[in-house]
Parts: C-alpha cells; structure tokens; sequence
C-alpha cells in the first residue's frame, strides 16, 4: 500500500485535503482499516399526490464489523438481504440513515463532496456488471485515466504510460487503449474495470459480485487476477458475491446476511467446518462437494420453505423466525444478539448449532417444523449391500465368458443355416436347368429324325 510522503518535483500531485479528512498514517498488517457501527440506510416509500412518506425499506439495519488491513471479508446472502447496498455505504456512495462508517479511525458517514474527494483515492469499488459500468463512449484509455484527471494526479511518464501498465498488470494487452469497451470480452472488460479501480493504488477495494456475470473458467482467471494483486499490492477485499465456493476460495473471514442483518461473523475455517447459525447451515448443505470419493455418500439438503419476508416490514425478534425449523417463542419476541460463542466465531441466534443454547427450556413452535424439507441425497447409492459392491470379480468374468461362447454358437448356427439354404437353393436352380435343358432338345430331334426319313 501506498505511503503518505512530502511532494517534492518528481513526486505525485497530491490535492489538498479537507478539514474532515485529515491525513492519518496507513494502518499496519492485522489493525483495523474499516469500523462499521450500527450501519443503516432505510429507502423511503412515499405515495399520495403530496408524495408523503408512508413507510421504508429497511435494506440495511444494524450492522457492526470491522475489517483489517490486508485481509478479505467476504459477505454472503440471498438476493435482496442488502449486501450491495451495504457496499455502497462503505465506500459512500450511497448516503447512511444511521450508524457511523470510521475509516483509519476517521469518521467518513457524512463528509460532503469536498470532504469525500482525497478519500476516494484509498477506497474504490468494483461494480458487478462489467457492461453498464463502463462509458461506451469513451474509450479504455480515457475510462482508466479517468481517476488522474478527477484527482489532479500526474503519474511519474504519464498518464498514457501508467493506463498501459495498468491493462498489463490486469493481462490486457497494452495496446489495446484506444479501443471501445463493445471490442471486449465480459471478461475482458471485468478487467478494465478492476484496473481502473486499482489506478490510484487505494487501500480498500469494494468487489460488488465481480465474477457472478462471467463464465466459469472466466471467473477463475479473475478471482486468480485478485488473489494475485492482493499479494503484489497489499490489498484489502470486501467480496460481496452469492457463489459460496469463490467466498470459501478468496476469503479469511464471511460475514452472512439475512434481511438487512449480520447474522454469523466467523473465520473461513470455522465458519465451513462448523456453521453456528441455522440459515448458514441451510446455506452450507447446499453447496456441491465436488469429490469423486463422496459419491454415494449420504448428504442432507435443507430446503427453506416459503419466501424472504419483505424488508418493508421485517418479522419481529428474530428474522429468520419465520423459515427456522429451531424457532421457539423467544425468536418470536426477542431479537438475539450478534455475541461471539467460539474465539473468531459470532452468531446471532438463541439456538444456535454446534454450540451452547442460549435459551435452553424453550419448546419448538409447531409451524416451525413444517418450515424447512430435508432432503437425502445419495440415499439409493448408499443403500446397497458391501457384499455386492465388493463382489469378486471371477463371476462377472464367467458370465461374460458363458455370453460370448453363447454369441458365437449363435453364429455358427446363423452360418450353418445360410449355407444350407444357399446349397439348397443351388440345388434346386440346377434341377430346373436340367428340366429346362430336356424340353429344349426334344422337339428338335423329333424334326431332325423327320427329315432323315
């Protein structure tokens, strides 16, 4: 990561920072960057010819975590739980209703344009869909060069030079900056899009699902490009992204969402050997293991009936009351906390999995055990006798041996019967020749004896 140093001739032009703003040293491997408190942003409805507010979407209400400097947090959950929302407040484009976003221990919730600008260099954000986030008019040249000229920065060569060296480091060709972004690949233009991210060289990068509109063997090549980048620059990540595998992957910690609210907080390691939190638990089962050895081995899917509850009107207490086969009478009326049970392991639930109840004595409400269908998987494979899976293999042999003299008898038998049949026919074709030949030749030795006469 970059240092903050005095400009001096041959140094970059660094803009003027604002009151809310000051410049602060960079945070050391293992302290915190980013400290998020209480963190909300409630959309408003409004209806009626006054346009006057009748109610809100509560698309993030309540978020606390942190994240350290050269880790990577990755945040997972259903569509419309708040993750890209909750991206977008962090790197302040979106406006909080509540909760403090501290960055470097400085408070950033509500510092103006002004106030915002010299911050924007350490915080870039990588946007989901690669084809509506770059200009079509403009070319790659002028989208990655873009950050300079907004910041006043003059790189050491040039811009023209650094954009180069930024579409080689993301394993574009460099000669491609005077082409339009519809020349590229999703692929390629994911790329574009992370070097313009990284041409500021910022500390937090924001990757808002950066591999979930390409292919799969294009999503390897850019989680790697990621992976790699973080390695050379010292990166910080907060992977927002629905596809477990790539989280497991790129991540050292996952925070899991649901309607608006963290729920489980853990280390890669803990969170995939041992989930806390029934939905995450749901969430796990149905994550394919891609393992030869596992075939025909028994695995529970848990599948959640009924859908999302709306986030205008969230449940009371607990929100995943409502799909939580573990649900009692205390989820209905008390909201649990996000309290850590395992060192590096938070959970927000009173019945949690692999660990202590915390609300022991409770009986399961009855609608509880019809919200959720587990389904066995492999359960015919796994069902079959070890006698006949590991049966000798001398019987197989013998039956196959016994088809093929069955096979060849068979033809044998077809071979007899067809030369039968031909000589048969032969036979029959010279006795009629034979016929045909003596009732020729006796009318004309009855004319010939005539004629000696």
């Amino acid at each position: 990561m970059s240092e903050d140093k005095g400009v001096t001739d041959n140094d970059v032009a660094i803009p003027a920072q604002s009151k809310g703003a000051a410049p602060t040293e960079d945070a050391a491997p293992g302290e915190v960057l980013l400290k998020v408190s209480g963190l909300q942003k409630h959309f408003p409805i409004r209806s009626g010819l006054l346009k006057r507010q009748t109610g809100s979407v509560k698309a993030v209400d309540g978020l606390d975590f942190d994240v350290r400097s050269g880790e990577t947090l990755g945040v997972v959950g259903e569509s419309g739980c708040g993750k890209s929302t909750m991206g977008r407040l962090i790197t302040r484009l979106l406006e909080p209703t509540g909760g403090t976003v501290e960055f470097e221990g400085r408070d950033i919730t509500h510092l103006g344009v002004r106030g915002m600008r010299p911050m924007r260099r350490d915080v870039q954000m990588i946007f989901q869909d690669p084809y509506s986030s770059l200009n079509p008019r403009h070319t790659v040249g002028g989208i990655i060069s873009a950050p300079f000229k907004l910041q006043g920065v003059e790189p050491e060569g040039g811009v023209k030079k650094e954009v180069q060296r930024l579409l080689e480091v993301v394993g574009l060709n460099p000669e491609h900056y005077n082409r339009y972004p519809h020349e590229f690949s999703g692929g390629q233009r994911q790329r574009i899009g992370i070097a313009r991210a990284l041409a500021l060289k910022p500390k937090l990068v924001v990757a808002d699902e950066p591999v979930s509109a390409l292919d799969v063997s294009i999503q390897a090549q850019v989680v790697n490009l990621l992976d790699d980048l973080q390695q050379e620059l010292g990166l910080t990540y907060v992977i927002i992204a629905h596809d477990l595998s790539v989280i497991r992957h790129v991540s050292d910690r996952i925070a899991v969402m649901y309607l608006g609210k963290i729920v489980e907080l853990a280390d890669r390691k803990s969170l995939y050997a041992a989930p806390m939190h029934p939905y995450t638990k749901a969430l796990m089962s149905a994550v394919p293991v891609p393992d030869p050895k596992r075939r025909g081995m028994k695995s529970e899917r848990i599948l959640l009936k009924g859908d999302v509850p709306s986030p205008i009107s969230p449940p009371s207490g607990c929100r995943f009351h409502t799909r939580c086969w573990k649900a009692t009478e205390v989820c209905k009326t008390q909201e649990p906390a996000l309290v850590e049970l395992k060192p590096g392991q938070q959970v927000a639930c009173h019945h949690p999995e692999n660990a202590p109840d915390q609300a022991p004595g409770e009986e399961v409400l009855p609608e509880a055990r019809e919200s959720i269908e587990v389904v066995t998987i492999g359960e015919a494979v796994a069902e079959e006798s070890p006698a006949a899976s590991e049966a000798p293999e001398e019987p197989a042999a013998a039956e196959a041996a016994e088809a093929a003299e069955a096979a060849e008898a068979a033809e044998a038998a077809e071979a007899s019967q067809a030369s039968e049949t031909s000589e048969a026919s032969e036979a029959s074709d010279a006795s009629s020749g034979a016929a045909g030949a003596e009732g020729e030749s006796g009318p004309d030795d009855t004319v010939q004896e005539s004629t000696d006469k």
